[in-house]
Order: structure tokens, then sequence, then C-alpha cells
């Protein structure tokens, strides 16, 4: 039996919750009506901000002063060294203020503050590199139309666009969006979660410190009908980006088809790590418990079925066993836990039901299955499940918790239908030491990232995406400005008509 937690209150938890208000047209606002959304500290329990409550009334205003900003502001106007500028400035700044916003999100989130420190200098990269790429947007020219004929493609930003955002990742999402969005000339409406929205307004002091014109970028914190729908819905809106669950993407490209918006979404994933006997298998184990337990499993990239050939199963699963009994689980604050607490009460609840569930359906809990006692904050212990069959829910739904579901396979055409059987392709591992396994199992899965022999990296030249109900587009690469940009076609004729259609 498992020692209570013993959650250390914060300096915080004696403060007065500090209040952040909407950024509309370059001003913090309240909202009209004066409500406000408090939000506790899933680690912890008090109450650590609370955020003015937008509702359809702040989106109007917020849409209206993004569509000024872009039909009549300087901002896609500008030079894109001017923007570039105002971009590195911006990313400078969240360098500075990086522990600060490290310790909002592990309080609002319940990360751990080293993993947290670790996304905000991810972040500040991501910032560089959109800033590096405003000025790197072009378009073609043809001159082999003839003589009479120049044909010019230019590329211009779309728009307004509509950011909305998850809380598992409050910081690090956001940036993955919003810089590539402005290097492009565009202008924002953004909403974070209503369970972790501080850090998304920290941003937007940022942005205006850094030199961001008024109204190039509005934030608004409320719930999904409020202001995520109105936010899709707007006509003045050209684009929608939206990092979330599937069913909600859903519910969202519904919407915006309604004006035919651009699109972009990831979404969910049932990612799989499919172990070889001739892999590193001392690595591989340490890849499947990063892989099934980072952030709490809250990762859509989370590599929550392990796909382990049977002949390797028991010993390599022993290894796994052993090493998430290492894992510490606890205060998101203690620079030494690698699991903290879960996004919310309700949300734990639904892991362990599905917990429960597949144990009723004749899978058996190999490690772990239970909320841990503590004094304070919700915190599951890491589970293990064997015995899991393809067809069980925790096989192809997303749990979005610390629960890794091992299957086993005895050929390569029956690992790779293990890892395609699910709706999600967003992301896949392989473990071998053999070239061609590797390169069969890459080719053949059906996923927009496949790692081999490690797992969970990233790089903002790197392209993110996935494939089937795990999303539209892809985010980062180089080409994740040109995301946010339509192609004008230009037609110069030189010297008299030619071609006359009458006479």
């Amino acid at each position: 039996m498992n020692a209570p937690l013993n959650i250390a209150m914060p300096a915080e938890a004696s403060a007065a919750p500090k209040t952040y208000r909407l950024l509309i047209n370059g001003k913090q606002v309240d909202a009209r009506d004066g409500r406000t959304i408090a939000r506790k500290s899933p680690g912890h329990g008090f109450t650590v901000s609370h955020y003015a409550q937008a509702g359809e009334a702040e989106v109007e205003a917020a849409v209206q002063a993004a569509h000024k900003a872009f039909e009549t502001g300087p901002w896609p106007r500008m030079k894109a060294s001017e923007r570039a500028a105002i971009l590195f400035r911006a990313a400078d700044l969240i360098e500075t203020r990086l522990e600060d916003i490290a310790r909002l999100d592990a309080l609002e989130s319940g990360k751990p503050i080293a993993q947290a420190r670790g996304e905000i200098g991810g972040a500040v990269d991501i910032w560089r590199y959109a800033a590096s790429l405003a000025r790197t947007l072009h378009g073609e020219s043809y001159a082999n139309l003839g003589d009479a004929m120049l044909g010019v493609v230019v590329r211009e930003p779309i728009g307004v666009v509509s950011i909305i955002t998850p809380w598992n990742f409050p910081f690090l999402i956001v940036s993955q969006k919003l810089p590539f969005a402005l290097a492009a000339g565009c202008t924002a409406v953004v909403k974070p979660s209503e369970m972790t929205s501080a850090s998304t307004f920290v941003l937007g002091d940022i942005l205006l410190e850094a030199g961001l014109p008024a109204g190039v970028v509005n934030i608004l914190a409320g719930l999904g009908a409020d202001v995520g729908a109105p936010m899709v819905n707007h006509p003045l809106v050209e684009m929608v980006s939206f990092t979330g669950s599937t069913r909600v993407g859903k519910m969202t490209m519904a919407s915006a088809a309604q004006s035919l918006k651009k699109v972009s979404m990831e979404l969910g994933g049932k990612n799989g790590q499919i172990v070889f006997p001739d892999a590193d298998l001392e690595a591989a184990a340490d890849a499947a418990v990063f892989g099934g337990f980072f952030n709490a499993g809250e990762c859509c990239n989370a590599g929550s079925r392990l796909i382990v050939h049977k002949a390797i199963a028991d010993d390599f699963l022993s290894a796994v066993k052993a090493l998430t009994a290492k894992v510490k689980v606890g205060d998101p604050l203690d620079e030494q836990t690698k699991v903290g607490a879960m996004i919310s009460s309700d949300h734990l609840a639904k892991v362990t039901d599905y917990v429960t569930a597949a144990a009723s359906e004749g899978s058996n809990v190999y490690s772990g299955g239970k909320q841990l006692a503590s004094n304070a904050g919700q915190y599951l212990d890491p589970t293990i499940m064997r015995g899991v069959t393809e067809d069980m829910a925790i096989a192809r739904e997303e749990v979005f918790g610390p629960v890794l579901s091992v299957l086993t396979f005895e050929s390569i055409e029956k690992a790779l239908h293990i890892a395609n059987n699910t709706p999600y392709g967003l992301s896949a591992g392989v473990w071998s030491a053999n070239i061609d396994t590797c390169m069969s199992v890459a080719r053949g899965v059906r996923s927009g990232t496949v790692w081999v022999n490690t797992f969970m990296e990233g790089y903002p030249e790197l392209p993110f995406g996935g494939y089937k109900q795990s999303g539209l587009g892809r985010e980062l690469g180089k080409r994740a400005v040109e995301d946010y940009t339509e192609e004008k076609t230009i037609q110069f004729h030189r010297g008299q008509r030619t071609g006359w259609w009458v006479g």
C-alpha cells in the first residue's frame, strides 16, 4: 500500500489569486457582465487564478478589433523583416520570463515544474523559428507563358484567424500556432482553455511589450459554447486553428464548414510503440515508461499502446514495471516529480473508468490503477494493463491518462495491423536494430510521425500532424507560415491585346 502523498503548499496558496483580464484591441478589459472563472490548482487544491469570463459580446469586440487591424492597420503591410524583429523580441521576453510562465503552467495544469520549464524553453525556440520564416515567405514567377505574358503568384495573409488551444500544454501549443500566423501577417483571436488561461494572458502582455500593434492579437477566456463557438462561426474570421479532442474537432469543423472557413486541426491520438526482440531493450523500456506516463498521459502524442513481440513480452514488461515503480508521482512544484496531478477530478474519474471497464472485459491491472491518497490534489498511480485485446475501448479510444495498454504480436504484419487498428493516426514508434524492420514499420504505419529508436522528440523544423481522425493539416516545419496564407495569381499582359474575342 502506497503511503499518502504529502503535498506542500506553495507561497501562492496564502496569497490572493491573481486576476487576468481579457485582451481586446491592445487593452486589458473586464467582461461586460463582470463574470469571472476561478481556477484551482489540481495539484494543491487552492484557487490560483481568476480570469475575466468572455461571452459573445467580447468575441464580437475582439473579432472586430482583429479585422480592423488586418484591414487598415500596419501589421499585414509591414516588411517581413519588421514583423520578424517583433517576433524575435517576443521570444527574448518569453525567455526572460520563462520561470514565471513555467510556474503558472505547473500550478494550473498540474504538470511537473521541470517539464513545464522545458516546454517554455521549447516555445522560445519555436517563436524564433517562426520569426526566421517570416522573411522566407515568397511567391513564384512564370516567364514561360509567351512574350506578351508574365505570371506572378504571390502569397497574402489569410486574414483573421481564430486560435483555440487545449489545457494540457497551455503555452507550448499556442506557440505552435500564433507565431506562424503572425509571421504571415495575419491577426488573431485566441481562446485558451478555461482551465489553463493564465500563461496565454502573460503572452499577450509580452507581445504588446515587444511592439505588436493593438488589435493584432486578442485573448479571451471563456467556455466553448460562449466563446469558442462564436469565434468559429463569425463571418469575419477566415481560418480556424484548433487543437483538442477529436469529438470537439468534428463539431468545430462542421461549424466552420457553414462559411467554408479554412481549418487546421490537431486532434486525438492512440499511438503505439512497437518493440522487436533485437531492440535496445533497456532504452525501449525507458521510452515505454516515458511515452505512457509523460504529462500524466494527458498528451495527444502519448505512447499509450505498447505493442511488444510475444517472445520478449514477459521479461520486457517486468523491466517496464520496475522502471514505472521508480517514477516519482506527486507535487508538481517538486523538482524530482515526473508525473504530476490530473487536470480535474472529473477527468481522473473518466480515466479510472477505462481501467475498470478493461478489467471487467478480461484484461488485468499489471501495475498501478488506483487514485493515490494525498492531503491535496488529485493523483493517479501510473497504470499498466496486460491482456488487452484490439477490440477493447482501452485499446482503441484516447484515454488521456497515465495508462499503458499492452498488446503482443509475433509477426511484423500483425504488429502493423495492431498499430493501424484505431481511428487515429497521429504518431508511432518502432524499436529494432534492423534497418529493414524499422523502414517497413515506418512505411507501413498510418501516422503523421514515426519515431525510430526514440520517442516523442520534436523540433520546430519538422512538421507535426496526423492521419485519419487525428487531424487536418500540419503545424511547424518550413511551410507552417504558408498555412496562414492565400495564393493569388496575377497575370501581366505586355503590348497590344491579342486573340480578340469580338471582331
